[in-house]
């Protein structure tokens, strides 16, 4: 025992020296930075003030309507004024602000973005609507609401993206990271997003931070909305990197669409594994040309479809 005990007290010993390098993974800030399962239980919080009769909270044994938006909202307002006191000093603006301008700041951001919750109800009810109407393996919207990864990313991001635009800093990129993490699709908090949004099956999509995607736009699984090149690093900041994809837009699965000057026109339908780098016309029907398919039949060598397609009576030897 006193062996391992000196073998663990060397090892701390070792990882202290270590910890004073002066690099940026040596920085022990426990309390100047967001905590991350506090965003995100204030993300889960503002889940159930956006569907106020699905999600209950066990903690909560009085369940008027009006007692548990009273006791939601004081929670979220607590918290995200925390949050968001600690994260304003990654703005250059507030390094070097004190406590209480940063608290002012804070509270003052947190309620103009609780205004903002009615406004991102109207559009998740169009979402969830678009979801409804655009699967027919959906039964019912609460079968949506509950299970969906696709509503659950989106409704992430229209919440991440309000506080995006009001300036807040890490906050929004660690909600959406969230979602992605439980998802798998990608939106950064940047992204503009239209009414009637749907994202059928989800699972690896990446949507950039300048895309911009109108209304009742469609996408499934393995949709990339990138940029044409990251070389440039932090030079690219700031500037239109990704696509805009406007109205009535439909996105196949494993298609990419990439360039901040790329317009996909509304109407369009973009057919599954395109690769596209320029813009297209609005109403187009973009495709990839059909791939030779070969034929093995057991041992024997390939033969095309052609060679058989037409016959009366063939199988496959396996």
């Amino acid at each position: 025992m006193n062996d391992i005990n000196s073998r663990i007290n060397g090892l701390v010993e070792t990882l202290l020296e270590d910890y004073s390098g002066g690099r940026s993974i040596d920085e022990i800030k426990h309390f100047g930075r967001p905590d991350k399962a506090a965003v995100i239980d204030i993300l889960e919080k503002l889940r159930r003030l956006v569907f106020p009769g699905y999600f209950k909270n066990e903690n909560y044994r009085i369940y008027t309507i009006r007692n548990n938006t009273t006791m939601l909202l004081e929670d979220v307002i607590f918290n995200l004024i925390r949050q968001i006191t600690v994260a304003l000093p990654y703005k250059e603006e507030f390094a070097e602000a004190d406590g209480g301008t940063l608290a002012g700041e804070a509270e003052r951001i947190t309620f103009e973005f609780l205004e903002r919750i009615p406004m991102i109800r109207e559009f998740i009810e169009t979402d969830l609507q678009a979801a409804y109407d655009g699967d027919p393996a959906a039964y019912s919207k609460d079968e949506i609401v509950f299970s969906y990864p696709g509503l659950y990313a989106i409704l992430t991001s229209r919440i991440a993206h309000e506080l995006f635009l009001l300036g807040v800093p890490l906050i929004p990129r660690m909600m959406t990271e969230h979602a992605h993490s439980r998802t798998g699709i990608d939106i950064h908090p940047g992204v503009t997003l239209g009414k009637y949004f749907f994202i059928d099956h989800g699972t690896g999509i990446v949507i950039g931070e300048t895309t911009v995607i109108g209304s009742n736009v469609k996408v499934y699984q393995g949709v990339t909305l990138g940029a044409l090149s990251t070389r440039g690093g932090q030079s690219l900041k700031n500037k239109k990197r990704h696509p805009t994809i406007e109205d009535n837009v439909t996105i196949y699965s494993g298609a990419s669409i990439l360039g901040g000057d790329t317009v996909v026109g509304h109407d369009a339908v973009i057919g599954g594994n395109a690769f596209i780098t320029s813009s297209v016309p609005a109403g187009a029907r973009v495709s990839i040309k059909t791939q030779e398919l070969l034929y093995s039949f057991g041992k024997s060598k390939p033969v095309k479809k052609t060679d058989f397609e037409n016959a009366d009576n063939w199988f496959y030897v396996i």
